[in-house]
Parts: C-alpha cells; sequence; structure tokens
C-alpha cells in the first residue's frame, strides 16, 4: 500500500469558483480530484489531502496571511504523514497575483526549493511535480490576477524541464482541466473529476 500526498493549494483543497470576493465554498467530498484520484487507483493506497487556499511556493502573504507560505509549513506536513511513497506537488498559481509579480521561471524555480527541502527532510520516496491550470484574467478574482495571462506564459514548459532536471514526474494539468470563468482561477465539479482520473493513471503508472 503506498501513501500519497497531495500538496497544493485551493483547488487541491476543492473550492469552488468564487461568485463574491471573499466568500469561499467548498466541493463536497468525493467531488475534489484527489478524491476523484482515489477512488481510481483504489482502496490499498492511502491519499492525503494537503490543500490550502490562496498557498504559495515561497512567499510570505501579507494580505491573506494564514501561513501561505508552502515552503514554511511544508517539514511539518511531511513529518506529520511520514513516510511517504508519492508527494504530487501542485503550487504556483497563487504565486501569479499581482502582489508577488514573479515569473514564470521564478516560480519554477521556486518549486525546485521545495523540491530541494522535501527531499532534505528524507521521508518521502518520489515526488510527482505538477504544472496548474493557466489561469483566465476574469470575474470576481480578475484584480487579483492583473497580469498573471503574460506571467504564466511558458509555465508548463518551465515546470516539466525542472521535472526532468530533479528527476520528478511530471503532469500538466493544463492539458485536461480549465479554470471556471466566475473567477478565473477555481474549477468546477467536472474539471476536478478530469483531472482526478487523468493523475490517477499518471500516478499508478509512478508507483
Amino acid at each position: 500500500m503506498a501513501v500519497i500526498l497531495c500538496y497544493g493549494d485551493s483547488n487541491t483543497h476543492g473550492a469552488k469558483p468564487l461568485t463574491q470576493l471573499g466568500a469561499f465554498d467548498r466541493h463536497a467530498p468525493g467531488d475534489r480530484w484527489p478524491d476523484a484520484m482515489a477512488k481510481v487507483i483504489g482502496q490499498q493506497h492511502t491519499v492525503l489531502s494537503e490543500g490550502l487556499p490562496g498557498r504559495t511556493t515561497v512567499h510570505d502573504d501579507l494580505v491573506e496571511g494564514g501561513m501561505r507560505n508552502g515552503l514554511t509549513v511544508l517539514p511539518a506536513i511531511l513529518h506529520s504523514h511520514t513516510p511517504i511513497d508519492l508527494m504530487i506537488l501542485m503550487l504556483g498559481t497563487n504565486d501569479l497575483k499581482h502582489r508577488f509579480s514573479v515569473t514564470a521561471f521564478e516560480i519554477t524555480r521556486s518549486l525546485e526549493r521545495l523540491v530541494q527541502v522535501t527531499r532534505a527532510e528524507g521521508v518521502v520516496k518520489d515526488i510527482l511535480l505538477v504544472a496548474p491550470v493557466p489561469v483566465l484574467e476574469t470575474g470576481v478574482l480578475r484584480d487579483v490576477f492583473a497580469g498573471a495571462q503574460t506571467r504564466q506564459q511558458g509555465l508548463s514548459e518551465h515546470i516539466a524541464v525542472a521535472a526532468d532536471r530533479q528527476a520528478c514526474g511530471f503532469f500538466d494539468a493544463g492539458l485536461v482541466a480549465q479554470v471556471s470563468t466566475l473567477d478565473g482561477v477555481h474549477w468546477d465539479a467536472a474539471n476536478h473529476q478530469a483531472v482526478g482520473a487523468a493523475m490517477a493513471q499518471t500516478v499508478s503508472a509512478r508507483l
């Protein structure tokens, strides 16, 4: 039996597309992509979902607060679930917020930093790097992600190269899912199911 840790942000948490700023809601259990993946790969594996809305790769968020720096809390989360056979790392979307103003290359380098820290803790056997679904500057979060569509150009390609460089697996979520036009960031239930089903195939092959 393998232990699989899904480490991500609001889309791993299962946040529904926002219709009003700050009015968060969550998809029901079973409708979130880690649950959909778990259903496909079978009960012989344990799938752990560690998704936090607003989580970045390595940045403190002084606007939203709440320990959203993915690097800061990572070691504690890893050791709380040890031993881990596979960590699925899907972060970078929140780095695209205007307040951080980082490039696709810098986001990728931040993901590599998380990979290095994970390996240094010595409790994870393998890592799958995921390129997040591209965002749209539309709807409720349009101003929060102003300029993101330009900054995210080339992100999946950079992450694919980094995955090869770090000897990680790679999955491009943007090939199987789209964000909702309600807020340009989050996924509806059908897209969660699509990511879960496709991720299950990649994970099964990786295991």
